[in-house]
């Protein structure tokens, strides 16, 4: 890609626009020809997201700024995307070239209104680390101290406001044409993810977060939050003390250092548990690069960019959701998913409250413990395609939230694949509620279940699925039904749009005396006329139910 097409907002838009709409017509297109969806209609159907996936990160390496960040955020969103598309979306790594020496040099004199040697010691002109957003140095201060100095890259505040922009109209159009918009509230999502990323792009917030941290995390010896130079700290340079370590995920090191996998893992996930339980901020962006381990176990955070927070009213809600499964109480349950906003307006409820109830003597009854694993990946395959059905949305507020949730999950199984995260929970869980004998309790009545979990499924799931597969079917039919009056509707206006291109290109050609463009465009245009009036009579066939 040329170079200064990059920071082009017009080039920017058009390609990020386009592959949106690209991928629309592509889905549409493709449920439009399938009728039927057997085996080798799946095979097909993950062969095409699969390559849309693969398109979408080569565009977001070679474009950078938004794209990566937004690939690494839904790369999280199981409720959202296809498994497929996901797992493609996964190596979609926060990595781009790294910038020259002398411009790193320019903004951090411009940021210090002083020359770099003023303050530097020693610097090595060759980054350590090179993100979307910043580029990291290693020096030396002139007191021995030895820091890493994150610099801001070149025009980058100007390509996230292009890519905002652009990113906006594809949100609408995916509102507009697509059955997402009844799945989330999509304005919100857009909002919540402008707000965490324009946070990123000012570092003084990265500084008032490290800090935070820093004070929060104090008496954690387990954990070390870097000292940041508030005084050397501007909005698009941040210094902050050099951390020797490796990644959390480097067994070798950890083995090499005599470092216990098991202690590195629980100190990661006390550090997490406390702030995902409790009021204030929590770090949403707990990947292994953010993540290292010093020679001595100790476990060290470096990055505070991107931060999520966690009011007293979200732990509230928090609460009597855990309450309502332990007490049974499932209209309890029902009630805080409405009160945190996770309920669809057309939700129904009763149905929800008996799938919820169902679920849960799933893992209290053992009778299927000696079906065959084929049967019980079928089954584990067909409850969660019910789960996604369900109107259920993951709102805006949560988004970052369980992201960081499922990173860090991830993170401890990489880490000590033992680890057993229900027992580590328990004590957290009576510590949070503080009452001792409601989670005792609960416990108690899951005691059966804990011995082998993996191998049960429940007879009550079963029967739910046999119950409701009329229900379901006639879902099914009605959601393919929508999906025609939207894949007409998107057709229309993209030719509608044509049309008007046309009479517009055919307008010019005349003004400039171009006989050639104008005969063309005056055809194309009519073709597009003729296209369109079939595509209007098809769509009105549609709606009246005619084959």
């Amino acid at each position: 890609m040329n170079r200064r097409f990059k920071y082009n907002f017009i080039y920017r838009c058009t390609v990020i626009v386009w592959m949106a709409v690209k991928f629309i017509f592509q889905i549409y297109f493709f449920t439009f020809r399938h009728k039927v969806w057997d085996e080798r209609t799946m095979e097909k159907w993950n062969q095409l997201l699969a390559k849309m996936a693969r398109e979408y990160r080569v565009k977001a390496v070679e474009l950078g700024g938004v794209l990566i960040k937004v690939g690494q955020f839904l790369s999280t969103r199981s409720d959202f995307l296809p498994d497929v598309f996901i797992k493609e979306l996964s190596g979609l790594v926060d990595r781009v070239p790294p910038m020259t020496f002398a411009y790193a040099k320019e903004l951090i004199e411009a940021e210090w209104e002083a020359p770099l040697d003023t303050h530097v010691a020693e610097i090595q002109e060759d980054s350590i680390a090179s993100a979307s957003i910043g580029e990291v140095y290693r020096a030396t201060l002139h007191n021995g101290e030895e820091v890493a100095i994150k610099v801001q890259r070149y025009r980058i505040q100007e390509i996230f406001r292009k890519d905002f922009i652009a990113m906006r109209i594809v949100f609408w159009i995916i509102k507009v044409f697509t059955s997402f918009g009844n799945k989330a509230d999509l304005n919100e999502l857009y909002k919540e993810i402008v707000r965490v990323m324009d946070r990123e792009l000012n570092f003084r917030k990265e500084l008032r977060f490290g800090n935070y941290f820093s004070e929060r995390y104090q008496h954690f010896p387990s954990i070390h939050i870097p000292h940041f130079f508030d005084q050397l700290c501007t909005e698009k340079v941040l210094v902050m003390e050099w951390v020797n370590g490796a990644k959390v995920t480097d067994l070798t090191y950890l083995n090499r250092n005599f470092i216990a996998a098991e202690k590195v893992a629980r100190n990661l996930f006390d550090f997490y548990i406390d702030q995902f339980l409790n009021p204030g901020n929590f770090h949403a962006d707990p990947h292994a690069g953010n993540i290292l381990v010093e020679k001595d176990g100790t476990v060290a955070i470096i990055d505070f960019g991107m931060v999520g927070e966690i009011s007293k009213q979200d732990t509230h809600h928090f609460k009597r959701l855990v309450e309502g499964f332990i007490v049974d109480d499932y209209d309890l349950v029902i009630h805080a998913l409405e009160e945190m906003n996770f309920l669809l307006p057309n939700a129904d409820k009763k149905k929800l409250k008996k799938m919820i109830e169902q679920t849960i003597e799933m893992y209290q009854n053992h009778s299927f413990q000696d079906m065959d694993t084929q049967f019980m990946e079928q089954l584990a395959d067909e409850l969660s395609t019910i789960v996604k059905e369900q109107p259920i949305q993951l709102p805006a507020d949560y988004a970052y939230f369980a992201r960081a949730v499922s990173i860090i999950v991830g993170l401890l199984f990489a880490v000590y694949p033992e680890v057993d995260i229900e027992r580590w929970l328990k004590p957290k869980i009576k510590d949070w509620y503080g009452r001792r004998n409601l989670v005792e309790s609960i416990y108690k009545q899951k005691a059966k279940e804990t011995a082998e979990p993996l191998f049960a499924l429940p007879r009550a799931m079963l029967k739910w699925l046999e119950s409701g597969e009329k229900d379901r079917e006639w879902d099914k039919k009605k959601h393919q039904l929508r999906l025609k009056h939207h894949f007409y509707l998107f057709l229309e206006i993209i030719t509608f749009v044509m049309i008007l291109t046309g009479i517009g290109l055919s307008v010019s050609g005349y003004i400039m005396n171009i006989t050639g463009l104008m005969v063309t465009s005056l055809i194309l245009t009519g073709l597009f006329i003729v296209w369109l009036n079939m595509i209007l009579w098809k769509h009105y066939r549609c709606i009246k139910g005619e084959k």
